[in-house]
């Protein structure tokens, strides 16, 4: 057996399949060939957006088998890209599949579990855009707080407004307590960067030790108690079918009126129709937005009508730095597993000791 990997690549509309094959050959080229089929599964901007939200909901499972994978997918053994569907169908579509790569921190457009039945072995870039979506949030903090986008939108009408729906409650930073729900790359970056405001920092996430949030000059508490005491709560939890709608009317009940409630991770976490009950009635003082559960936002959504919530357009990930560089993550750290049996991204490893994978991954050797 060959030890070059006969490989397909599909980037998308934020992705294109140029970077990861400028990756390839930095990376895997010299030692692993140049069998590489490269193409674009989703090249309009706004569908992708559309696609990519669809399967977040629902599944990789929805989509259809793409054209390219069809056609010539038979004999390729490695699958990389960043949005591409990666569902039971397209794994029966390419027989001899062995690694799959997607150069995002999310999983939800590969189907693990399918993957890890039949000895493939899943890649993922946790942090790729941890820095970017970290600043993002911190950003997202201070523009609902000091009314930075809504003084900017008044500008643009050719108004001068210095009146806005927290006037009597317009709040800095300093000494305030920020609750984070998730410590994962992200919330501890959000943390970290949040040290220089001299704020107080708890943090709800079941996974994390109270010794560890310790070092960091963090408190581990329950989720209704980061509701209840935190001025500032925001939301870098992973979306699981076990935390949907995590938080809802209960935690929103528990906030201060004074308090603002942030979400830059994913909408699934939050029950919408309670978030918006509670800013419409001024249970809260304000919210800021990245993510919501159709995209773009509807017309008719109510949360466009309330000025006391700051929106935006699921941007806080996207960034230069992070597009360009994840695919190349990616590649390196399948390049120092297949080279050297190490690798940080490997999202299912007993497939390491699945004999087809093994016999596969000897004759690479």
């Amino acid at each position: 057996m060959s030890k070059d990997i006969k490989t397909m690549i599909l980037g998308d509309a934020m992705i294109g399949h140029k970077g990861f094959v400028e990756a390839w050959d930095k990376y895997l080229a010299s030692d692993f060939g140049s069998d590489v089929i490269a193409g674009d599964f989703e090249t309009n901007w706004d569908q992708l957006q559309f696609r990519r939200l669809e399967v977040e909901k629902q599944g990789p499972e929805i989509e259809e088998v793409d054209a390219l994978i069809a056609e010539k997918g038979e004999d390729r053994e490695a699958l990389f890209g960043l949005f591409v569907p990666v569902s039971s169908k397209v794994m029966d579509a390419m027989p001899n599949l062995r690694i799959v790569g997607v150069s995002r921190a999310g999983l939800e457009n590969v189907n693990v579990e399918e993957a890890t039945k039949r000895g493939i072995l899943v890649f993922n870039v946790k942090g790729r855009n941890a820095h970017a979506v970290s600043d993002f949030t911190i950003g997202m903090m201070l523009a609902e707080a000091r009314n930075i986008g809504r003084a900017h939108a008044a500008i643009k009408k050719g108004e001068w407004q210095k009146t806005f729906s927290n006037s009597d409650n317009v709040p800095e930073l300093n000494g305030k307590t920020v609750g984070l729900v998730g410590y994962g790359y992200i919330g501890h970056l959000v943390a970290k960067k949040l040290s220089g405001f001299d704020v107080n920092v708890i943090v709800y996430d079941p996974y994390v030790d109270a010794a560890e949030l310790q070092k960091d000059g963090c408190e581990k508490v329950e989720l209704n108690d980061l509701f209840k005491r935190a001025d500032i709560v925001s939301v870098h939890a992973r979306l699981t079918d076990a935390n949907k709608k995590m938080i809802g009317k209960e935690q929103f009940d528990l906030m201060k009126p004074t308090a603002i409630f942030v979400n830059t991770a994913r909408a699934g976490l939050v029950d919408f129709d309670a978030l918006t009950q509670a800013l419409q009635e001024k249970k809260i003082l304000g919210a800021a937005l990245d993510v919501f559960i159709t995209e773009p936002l509807e017309a008719d959504n109510p949360l466009r009508d309330l000025d006391n919530v700051t929106l935006t357009t699921h941007i806080a990930g996207t960034t230069s730095d992070a597009l360009t560089n994840s695919p190349f993550l990616l590649l390196e750290d399948v390049t120092s597993f297949l080279k050297e049996d190490a690798a940080k991204f490997i999202v299912n490893k007993e497939v390491l000791e699945n004999d087809d994978f093994k016999a596969w991954l000897s004759s690479k050797k």
